[in-house]
């Protein structure tokens, strides 16, 4: 086939709403036979680290932490420069997604696991492997049959340094079966009294004083059962999605999306909408019609946003002394616009491993309704006052021996 032929297919193939894969057997099985593969690399995006990006990803996730944002405030910490934060490595490009088999059957961002090992400073270089690690049947009150699809993502520095592994994961549905399922047709935009909006107002005009910094949070000064102090993210709006995509460093258009469109049509479609512009399927973060397409009640957050929020919870208190080891979030319930996430957690264990003074931490994601959207777990480094413990300043001597998929 000539490479005009190949062109008219792929135009063809870009229909006028999202394309009606089907689950099927062979899908499946054409699917789990990509187990092991190397997957090219999506982006990269953001790769250079700057103060420059690093500033501008914590604009996109409303971080707040001077170490992160602030030349001068890093320079004058422990780490004698500024460093991103442990999320920025996303920025390369979102893990977990839904860039491997089963054409034409839309994925969610279902939550990831990472293992942290290294700071990224401005004048690193991020590269990555991603590869498919897993991908299981499952039921749902979604949409029935669903496919439970796991990735890695291995980032390193450009001297070869291991930064961070990631598992990914995203869980793929029919669309015409989750729109006919209809779990969430009766979800509304919600309505706060004024007294839930002084308490966002209220938690989201403390949060830079709750935020730890150089004071140093000893591993001896903190007990099971603590709590940590709450920060809440909302009411989701339009400015908050379209800041994570400015922030992600993600911003295709015109050519570059038909660019694109030719090589991947069942990603992508001629929306009515915009006189038959080309959009991603995944537009249903911005367009309340093609997220009702997906059985979706409306427009909907990016769960990589949400999993980085999480994060923040957790480094606004350990302060600039720790270090995340470990974060696992799982995306359980849709965040829909004029939701309000609540991020919470507690210390649920303290231990000591491989001379290195551990926290691990129950995180979790709340919404105005009082429904945890978003469970997860950390686990956090901390100085200790005991001599036997080491002294650290990241923790790539440290290795959790997590199983691959978990």
């Amino acid at each position: 086939m000539n490479t005009v032929d190949t062109k008219e297919r792929a135009r063809e193939a870009v229909g006028g709403a999202p394309a009606e894969g089907k689950i099927t057997d062979e899908a499946i099985a054409a699917a789990q036979k990509m187990i092991g593969l190397q997957l090219r690399p999506e982006g990269p995006y953001l790769q250079d680290a700057t103060t420059d990006t690093l500033r501008n990803w914590c604009n996109g996730i409303g971080d707040l932490n001077p170490l992160y944002r602030e030349q001068g405030y890093g320079a004058a910490s422990r780490h004698g420069a500024q460093v991103a934060h442990p999320m920025f490595p996303m920025a390369y490009g979102w893990i977990g997604r839904t860039r491997w088999g089963l054409p034409g059957v839309h994925g969610f961002y279902a939550g990831n696991d990472w293992e942290l090992f290294r700071h990224i400073r401005p004048g690193d270089r991020v590269n990555a492997i991603e590869r498919v690690i897993g991908a299981d049947v499952k039921e749902s009150k979604f949409s029935g049959r669903l496919v439970l699809q796991y990735v890695e993502a291995t980032y390193t520095n450009q001297r070869g340094e291991l930064i961070a592994r990631a598992l990914g994961t995203c869980t793929r549905h029919e669309r015409k079966a989750a729109r006919d399922a209809g779990k969430y047709s009766d979800i509304k935009t919600y309505e706060y009294t004024q007294d839930e909006y002084d308490a966002l107002d209220d938690c989201i005009m403390r949060e830079p004083e709750n935020i730890r910094g150089s004071k140093v949070r000893y591993w001896e000064d903190v007990n099971e059962g603590d709590n940590l102090e709450p920060i809440v993210r909302g009411p989701l709006s339009l400015m908050d999605t379209m800041g994570f995509l400015v922030g992600s460093g993600r911003g295709h258009t015109h050519g570059v999306v038909f660019q694109n469109a030719m090589k991947h049509p069942g990603h992508f479609f001629r929306n009515p909408e915009a006189g038959g512009g080309i959009e991603y399927t995944g537009i249903g973060h911005h367009r309340e019609s093609t997220a009702k397409e997906v059985g979706v009640p409306g427009v909907y957050d990016y769960g990589p946003q949400r999993s980085s929020w999480m994060a923040s919870l957790v480094t606004n208190w350990m302060g600039d002394a720790g270090f995340l080891k470990r974060i696992r979030t799982e995306m359980r319930r849709f965040n829909t616009m004029g939701d309000s996430t609540w991020c919470k957690g507690k210390v649920s264990r303290k231990y000591v491993k491989d001379g290195h003074a551990l926290v691990d931490l129950e995180i979790w994601g709340e919404n105005q309704r009082g429904e945890i959207t978003t469970p997860g777990l950390a686990t956090v480094v901390l100085p200790s006052r005991d001599p036997n413990i080491r002294v650290f300043f990241d923790a790539g001597a440290l290795e959790l021996d997590l199983p691959v998929v978990r």
